[in-house]
């Protein structure tokens, strides 16, 4: 006989008997049911993920993964601190840096941070030379009060390459007529775009000279970094610190962004559970496949208890059949939400260009296409949080069939 004997029996029932084909039809409802709430919940995941992805990137185009500052004070021998940072073989780049918030006018006012930088440095721990619409970073000359500005800021101030901007520096001079507030004049030589507005509309970049000069620093801010790994940047920032043997202040990349960074993670969060209600409620459509199925099957199970079959097979019987069909819905979303969430852009473009719609403005949106970023892990997890759910909804029915007095059955028989 074919051993074992749930998983026979369990197979025999999966197609019901040719007379109540209502029950087969229930099956494939069922089974839909929970592919389609596994493939929903893979590609919304997945674009989630592409979002977060796409931001994240975007950000660390411009913030360093760990940022060493000197607090209240400048770092005066900047050139050996580089050289202690370069040491280390997490460090794969460091770049000195001044930063301060300002009022810029151009021709209109508006306030931003100035960052002061040096071109053939920066490049090491930032993208902003290859973010550049305008102009290049190599154009900031010491001495030249040369300014790149974000592109919304441009905007905002009303000028674009060949201006001038007027930089005030919080600070004022003391002079024999008083308080003077201090400025500089600086032509604007570049304009740049990352496609995050924190950046876009706020940030101004300078040459690290002249932004010592303008804030009267005798030094650079701090270090900034990019490592081999962005999440041990803190880590690895504080042991350079501490190697520098001065009181610093460290930084990392999450520690400006870290409100950003949980409103993402907790959106994803919430809509994992949310489509995980929606799995759950599909598998547990198999609570009344299984329960006409054991109304169906009444006659059957009387006899196999007769036969000597114990509750404990009766209930094996069910739930192999219950997961047959959730795995196969399983499966089958499984399939469909990896293909789709690998070709998710490309058909989304198809349909742009098929419907002539549009989903994500460039006019208003800084993510113009719909980011996919899959990963395995997620995949798993989303199978077995299925399988988990099919399981349960597989216990009352079983449940109800050990129950099955073989007597009563077959009164009517």
């Amino acid at each position: 006989m074919f051993r074992p004997l749930e998983l026979f029996i369990g197979l025999r029932y999966t197609r019901a008997k040719r007379r109540n084909h209502f029950i087969s039809f229930i099956s494939l409802v069922s089974m839909l049911g929970i592919a389609i709430g596994v493939t929903a919940l893979i590609t919304v995941i997945s674009v989630m993920n592409g979002f977060e992805k796409e931001l994240t990137e975007r950000i660390l185009g411009m913030v360093a993964h760990a940022t060493v500052s000197g607090v209240d004070s400048s770092v005066r021998d900047w050139p050996h601190a580089i050289e202690i940072a370069n040491a280390n073989p997490h460090v794969r780049g460091a770049a000195p840096f001044v930063e301060r918030q300002a009022l810029m006018q151009g021709t209109r006012v508006t306030g931003g941070v100035i960052r002061g930088v040096l071109p053939d440095q920066e490049p090491k721990v930032s993208e902003i030379d290859r973010k550049m619409l305008k102009g290049r970073l190599d154009d900031l000359k010491p001495g030249a009060f040369g300014i790149v500005l974000g592109n919304e800021l441009a905007m905002q101030l009303g000028v674009g390459i060949g201006d001038k901007v007027t930089v005030y520096a919080p600070e004022v001079s003391v002079t024999p007529i008083g308080a003077v507030p201090r400025f500089k004049r600086c032509e604007v030589v570049g304009i740049f775009s990352v496609g995050f507005q924190e950046y876009d509309e706020g940030l101004a970049v300078m040459h690290m000279d002249d932004a010592e000069r303008l804030f009267q620093l005798d030094g650079p801010s701090g270090i900034r970094l990019k490592l081999d790994d962005m999440f041990r940047a803190w880590d690895i920032g504080r042991e350079l610190a501490q190697q520098l043997g001065q009181f610093y202040r460290v930084q990392d990349w999450r520690s400006g962004h870290a409100n950003f960074f949980s409103a993402v993670s907790m959106e994803k969060k919430v809509m994992f559970i949310i489509l995980s209600l929606i799995v759950a409620v599909a598998a547990f459509n198999l609570v009344s496949t299984l329960v006409m199925l054991v109304t169906d099957k009444q006659a059957d199970i009387a006899i196999l208890r007769t036969l000597g079959i114990s509750p404990r097979s009766i209930m094996g019987v069910f739930v192999v059949q219950g997961v047959i069909v959730g795995a196969f819905g399983i499966l089958l979303g499984v399939i469909g939400g990896v293909a789709l969430a690998l070709n998710l852009p490309t058909l989304v473009k198809w349909i742009e260009h098929t419907f002539n719609v549009e989903f994500l403005s460039a006019d208003i949106y800084y993510i113009s296409e719909v980011p996919s970023d899959m990963h395995w892990s997620d995949v798993g997890w989303i199978a077995a949080i299925a399988v988990v759910f099919c399981l349960f909804a597989t216990l009352y029915p079983a449940w109800r069939a050990a129950r099955t007095q073989p007597a009563a059955a077959l009164r009517y028989e």
